[in-house]
């Protein structure tokens, strides 16, 4: 049998553990691969790791074709679901999982408005025919992710910040849960020199490097306060001026997202 190993699947697949691996080899050594391996056609889905073992071992195993898919993309959506629904997955993982499963629905709904709009006369009459399914509806906020990944929404924030600002180094130290998200959060506003020399000198290094971070951002609002507290009406009036904008700012936000989600 000829399986093919994808290797844009394998961003959807957390490496096991030393350990992890260890006690699956062990596992299948002595009671064999008792779970069937899922393809479409010949590319694996689901059981790399099984795969791998079996391979190095000449294990036999058994399979099984998921005949739903219909498209690659349904394989990266399907994957990210069963991962989205496992505990071994890490919080950053099921954000990131999270966020790649809003682009691929967004990407599938603009395809299928497109597809959807009037076509031009000289298209025919079977151009209806070959319009592709609805795209899912799309995870449209951060509560939406949220909770598709089991997590606050403040935590989707800190994973958005460093899957777009984070150096790899500072990711895979992440992954690996050598820095917690909201240290890795802070890190990440750094230059990206400063992230890979935290990163490569370990744990303490990340942790003063989120400590400087945090401080220096604390730092210009105590003086702010020190240089406003005493308490004068102009200052109070200018704070609730600003409470007043936010909330006004907030109000409007709230509005584009209900039309967006009340769009066809």
């Amino acid at each position: 049998m000829n399986i093919v190993i994808n290797p844009d699947l394998k961003a959807y697949i957390d490496p096991l553990t030393p350990e992890e691996h260890e006690s699956l080899e062990r596992s299948l050594l002595t009671e064999g691969c008792r779970d069937a391996l899922v393809l479409w056609g010949d590319v694996l889905v689901d059981g790399h790791n099984r795969y791998g073992i079996c391979q190095k071992h000449g294990l036999p195993f058994q399979t099984v074709q998921n005949t739903r898919f219909q498209s690659m993309e349904d394989v990266h959506l399907w994957m990210i679901d069963q991962h989205l629904g496992r505990r071994s997955v890490s919080d950053f993982q099921r954000g990131v999982l999270a966020l790649r499963k809003r682009e691929i629905v967004a990407e599938r709904r603009a395809a299928a408005l497109a597809a959807s709009a009037p076509a031009p006369a000289s298209a025919g009459h079977d151009a209806a025919a070959t319009s592709p399914e609805p795209a899912p509806e799309p995870l449209n906020s951060r509560e939406a992710i949220a909770r598709a990944a089991r997590l606050s929404s403040s935590q989707v924030v800190m994973i958005e910040k460093i899957r777009k600002q984070a150096a790899p180094e500072l990711v895979a130290a992440v992954k690996s849960g050598t820095i917690s998200l909201n240290a890795a959060a802070a890190v990440a506003s750094l230059p990206a020199e400063e992230q890979v020399a935290a990163a490569i000198a370990g744990k303490d290094e990340l942790k003063q490097a989120a400590k400087r971070v945090r401080d220096a951002r604390r730092k210009p609002r105590e003086e702010t306060v020190e240089s406003a507290g005493d308490g004068t009406p102009d200052t109070v009036a200018a704070l609730q001026q600003r409470v007043a904008e936010l909330t006004a700012e907030n109000a409007t936000l709230r509005q584009q997202v209900a039309e967006l989600s009340a769009r066809p």
